[in-house]
């Protein structure tokens, strides 16, 4: 128990700092203590609900939250993410690992060339948002990560909106990505309650610091810091599917 909860404060500064749920970190974490891929998946969704409904809050509070930009997204999302269970019950582990792969090196290559913050903030289509969600929900759901690894630097590098503010949103995406991969996953009995109740739990102490961090950090080392962040990810999965 000690170990899981201590495993849930660091996922918890981790994904209060940078945005995200947690579960790209907490999954390759998870699969190094012994879990099955579908199990470490389920875990890892039930901290996301904990971590980004507590995080949004916070956020929501200092103001760097906007949520008319990332409700779209986020309904998009939840629809998606309710189909992410059947998903990752259609592939086996290994698959599901080269995907998460996939995911973190897109994530990566995408935050690296596309960081210009000068421009002004595009508008899109509210349809082409929904899709994007949908879609993001889906994917991303079936290897447990919230999303927004890959809508961060989307908004980013895409969509011009500045770097806290787009950490603020890719973490209130994970709030409705979360919650229907919740409920997916555990109608196929992908959860381990207890473990995810206790890192679910404790990453809330995590979240607190993190956010608090992410708003006295200035940007330019917040981005090389998530930079530094993706590509450990991207190391340990090459590592652990090919050598």
């Amino acid at each position: 128990m000690i170990e899981l909860m201590f495993l849930g404060v660091i996922v918890g500064i981790v994904s209060g700092f940078f945005g995200i749920g947690g579960g790209t970190i907490l999954v390759p974490l998870l699969l190094l203590l012994g879990y099955e891929t579908k199990i470490a998946i389920g875990i890892a969704v039930v901290q996301m609900v904990f971590s980004s409904v507590f995080g949004s809050y916070l956020n929501n509070k200092k103001g760097t939250l906007d949520i008319s930009m990332i409700s779209t997204i986020g309904i998009g999302g939840f629809i998606g993410a309710l189909l992410s269970g059947t998903i990752a019950s259609s592939f086996n582990d290994e698959t599901l690992e080269m995907i998460f792969l996939a995911f973190a090196i897109f994530a990566l290559l995408r935050l690296f060339f596309k960081t210009k913050e000068e421009k002004s903030q595009r508008e899109v289509n509210k349809i082409a948002l929904f899709i994007i969600g949908f879609f993001l929900g889906a994917l991303s759901m079936t290897i447990g990560v919230g999303g927004s690894i890959i809508l961060v630097p989307i908004l980013v590098g895409f969509l011009h909106v500045p770097l806290k503010k787009a950490i603020s949103a890719g973490l209130f995406f994970v709030v409705f990505s979360s919650i229907a991969g919740f409920i997916s996953h555990a109608r196929l009995g992908h959860i381990d309650f207890e473990s995810g109740l206790i890192i679910g739990l404790a990453s809330l102490v995590g979240v607190y610091f993190g956010i608090h961090l992410k708003d006295i950090v200035n940007t330019v080392l917040q981005k090389r810091l998530l930079l530094s962040f993706y590509f450990l990810v991207v190391i340990y999965l090459v590592q652990r599917i090919f050598i």
